[in-house]
């Protein structure tokens, strides 16, 4: 007679199958209600859901609910505040490590220059990627982002969220996921910095003429020369940096 856990015709020694581990409903309700919050666009200081109203939509206990929340607050991605809710202290996603970053730093200029630093290591080595394994409708894509970033810039002299669009075409030319999900991960802390540093329009204009150029080393599949450019651009709001906080 076969024993539970035995496969059909398992040999002699019967070795067991080992058994599944239990459901984590914690972190289920996390990435629900993460998901939740990013297609709900929720920003923060918005009041999320009650305990009442999670439950009835996630079928989960109070206690599968708290111990969620509790992991949210002691990441900071939520303040529980009595009497009145729970709100989102940090913009989460489903597609994001659970560990939102935050910074502290009184300075602008310190702020501007440790958020560089992260992003000097993470855009040259996925600018290297991309080269390598970016695709047809990769360029198609990183190529429309450009040309709108273009069209704004010379008309607007400046093009944040075009950039940044640019940017993350170029991350997801990579084909590695977690590239666009260290860039949400970090996204606020950057966003808290560099949304008009110095309230100048002009700061880190001399960069522009070069996403032209990283566009055409990665069409080219030269990794270093997309690497270098990467770095061009980033020296360039380096020296801004410097030269803008004096």
């Amino acid at each position: 007679m076969r024993t539970r856990g035995e496969l059909p015709g398992a040999p002699a020694t019967r070795v067991a199958i080992a058994t599944l581990p239990p459901l984590d409903r914690g972190k289920q309700v996390m990435e629900a209600l993460a998901d939740y919050v990013e297609r709900a666009a929720l920003k923060s200081g918005d009041r999320l859901p009650t305990e009442r109203e999670l439950m009835a939509a996630l079928s989960v206990g109070r206690s599968t609910i708290r111990e969620a929340m509790g992991r949210f607050e002691a990441l900071g991605v939520t303040e529980t505040r009595k009497g009145s809710g729970t709100y989102l202290l940090k913009p989460i996603s489903a597609g994001t490590i659970h560990l939102p970053l935050s910074l502290d730093a009184a300075e602008l200029r310190d702020g501007l220059l440790h958020t560089l630093e992260v992003r000097r290591g993470i855009e040259a080595e996925a600018s290297m990627v991309a080269a390598r394994r970016r695709t047809v409708d990769d360029l198609r894509t990183i190529e429309e982002k450009l040309i709108e970033m273009e069209r704004v810039h010379l008309a607007t002299g400046t093009s944040g969220p075009e950039d940044l669009a640019f940017h993350l075409a170029v991350y997801d030319a990579t084909h590695n996921p977690l590239f666009r999900q260290l860039l949400g991960q970090m996204r606020e802390a950057f966003e808290r910095f560099w949304d008009h540093p110095f309230d100048r329009q002009d700061f880190a204009r001399r960069s522009f003429p070069y996403h032209r150029e990283l566009f055409d080393a990665i069409v080219a599949r030269d990794a270093e020369l997309a690497r270098g450019k990467t770095l061009k651009i980033l020296e360039i709001v380096e020296e801004d940096i410097e030269e803008m906080s004096k």
